[in-house]
């Protein structure tokens, strides 16, 4: 009997260690399947990039613009590194947009709960906040410059104006989903406004926020590039137009690469945060 019991433990045991393996196997799998493929995009767009680049050099008439291709930006990249240019142009625009992504993230999901709270506040607000969202950011920066004894204020302003509406409609949008009968069984319970935010609210809509966030930040990173471009003599927009000044095709091509490459680590730091702290993804 106690033989019989050991053979069925041990089956169990072969079986569960056969299973684990599968799964170890096909995460490896799919894991190599999605490097497989990010390596392959990068590929295809190096190939474009350089057959491009082929293309300006062979033609008389665009000969002169041929650093544009990808060897003699690559070859600028380590020299721009070693003059510190692309470190100081980063930590600027880093700044900037951090700054102005903080202001929006806290002047938008407060307003984000109130449009998604209070039907009077969202349908008193729904006219004028759609009139402004629609207004170009960059059409600000008249306005921006004078009200703003600085450029970098000027900038961060922009940044701010551009990147508090995903915030404020992600909010909104989250919390429009969320069980009425939760606020019922809060409140039955005590629960203070505080509670209601900090307890249900944010937790409930955390995906949503950081979804806000991620589409902010990208919007904040499209506007600083054009906002740098006038006034200020530092920051990734500044480069591309020193570098445009100067006929450095070289430096323009290596600070656009610069640009796409730190986009592309915020994006992707965004998008793991939502998977990392959304219960949507637990």
């Amino acid at each position: 009997m106690s033989n019989g019991k050991a053979d069925v433990a041990n089956t169990d045991t072969t079986a569960a260690s056969s299973q684990a393996v599968k799964s170890t196997a096909a995460t490896a799998k799919s894991v190599g399947k999605s490097l497989f493929n990010w390596a392959a995009g990068l590929a295809i767009l190096l190939v474009l990039w350089w057959f491009g680049g082929y293309l300006i050099e062979i033609n008389p008439a665009t000969t002169n613009f041929k650093d544009f291709g990808p060897i003699p930006t690559f070859k600028a990249i380590p020299y721009l590194l070693e003059a510190g240019k692309i470190q100081a142009a980063v930590f600027t625009s880093g700044y900037r947009l951090g700054a102005g992504l903080l202001i929006a993230i806290v002047c938008g999901i407060p307003i984000g709960i109130l449009l998604g709270r209070s039907k009077v506040f969202r349908e008193l607000s729904n006219s004028p906040f759609q009139l402004i969202r629609m207004i170009s950011p960059l059409s600000w920066e008249p306005i921006a410059v004078i009200v703003f004894a600085t450029w970098n204020g000027a900038i961060i302003f922009l940044i701010a104006v551009a990147a508090v509406w995903p915030v404020v409609f992600a909010t909104a949008a989250g919390l429009a989903k969320v069980d009425p009968a939760w606020f019922k069984v809060a409140r039955n319970l005590g629960a203070k406004p505080w509670h209601m935010v900090t307890q249900i609210i944010l937790p409930a809509i955390l995906f949503d926020i950081l979804t806000g966030v991620r589409l902010a930040l990208g919007v904040g990173w499209i506007v600083l590039v054009p906002a740098e471009f006038l006034g200020v003599t530092s920051g990734l927009g500044y480069s591309i137009a020193d570098a445009r000044e100067t006929l450095s095709y070289d430096h323009l091509t290596a600070m656009v690469l610069t640009i796409g490459i730190m986009g592309y680590i915020l994006d992707s730091s965004c998008a793991m945060l939502i998977k990392r702290y959304s219960w949507h993804h637990s």
